[in-house]
This record gives structure tokens, sequence and C-alpha cells, in this order.
């Protein structure tokens, strides 16, 4: 399980599991396949809506993967312990164990990075203004003591 902010290195990290045989789940990618569109594009309602959609699919993938005892990074963001818990409640009761790896970033580290990705256009460039960005450093939960593996990016 990826876990950090837009900017932070989830998908590139989770990228390098797949090139060792993980099967990669990215809401951003199934958005992509299903509308050829950067999330930043919808309106925010009629995102939140694909991106519910997106990961109730992605969710059975993971089920059907963990009964086949596939390995599976999930490339989200869990920016909250709730979500956090639920994935990991869900992959315990199919007899699985997961790994929690925190991507930390400094806000300017974010800032820097985002600033090349938003020039981008694709699956894993979504667009993240400023103003998006200081949402998500004010609504991000930081995983402590969840057994993470924190990784720092600066």
């Amino acid at each position: 399980m990826m876990c950090g902010i837009a900017g932070s290195g989830k998908s590139t990290h989770a990228q390098a599991l797949e090139r060792r045989g993980y099967v990669r789940l990215s809401i951003d990618e199934e958005i992509w396949v299903r509308f050829g569109r950067d999330a930043a594009e919808f309106d925010p309602a009629e995102y939140e809506d694909h991106k519910a959609a997106a990961e109730e699919t992605l969710r059975k993938r993971l089920v059907d993967l963990m009964e086949v005892g596939q390995p599976v990074v999930l490339d989200y963001s869990f920016w909250r312990r709730t979500t956090r818990d639920d994935y990991k409640a869900l992959i315990e009761s199919h007899g699985c164990r997961w790994e929690l790896i925190y991507l930390k970033a400094s806000p300017e580290t974010l800032r820097q990075r985002l600033a090349v990705r938003n020039k981008s256009h694709g699956a894993n460039s979504v667009t993240v203004s400023e103003d998006l960005l200081n949402k998500y450093l004010a609504g991000f939960e930081e995983p402590v003591d969840e057994g993470e593996l924190t990784i720092l990016q600066d």
C-alpha cells in the first residue's frame, strides 16, 4: 500500500515494484483508461463519482488477485487513516500480508516535483494546482505507529 501526497513518488515506487512482478492498481490509471482525461479536467463532484467507481472496480480486482496469491501494489494516496485501516482489514481477511509504504516529502519538494509533472500529460501525470496541493497538505493524515515504512523523499 503506497501512501503519500501527490508528487511524493508513489507511482514511481509502485512502478518499480511492478517491474519486479507485482500487479499495480492505480485509481488515476483506471480513470484514464475509462475517460482518457486528466482527473483535474473533471468537475470535482463528477471526479469523486468516477474515483469511487474506479476504486470499487480495483477493490474487486484486488480481492481476485489476492485469492490467486498474486503480489499487488496499491498505487493510491491513502491520505485517510480510516481508509488505510479498511484496506488493511480487507487484506488480512483474505489471509494476506500488507505493507504500508509512506513516501514523505516536504511541501517544497512536492511543489518542485508537481511543477515538472504538471507539464506532462497522461495517467500518471494528474495536474495538481497550488490550491489543490494546499488542500492535500491540510487534509493528509500522516501515518504514525501504523506499521508504516517511511521513505523520506527530500
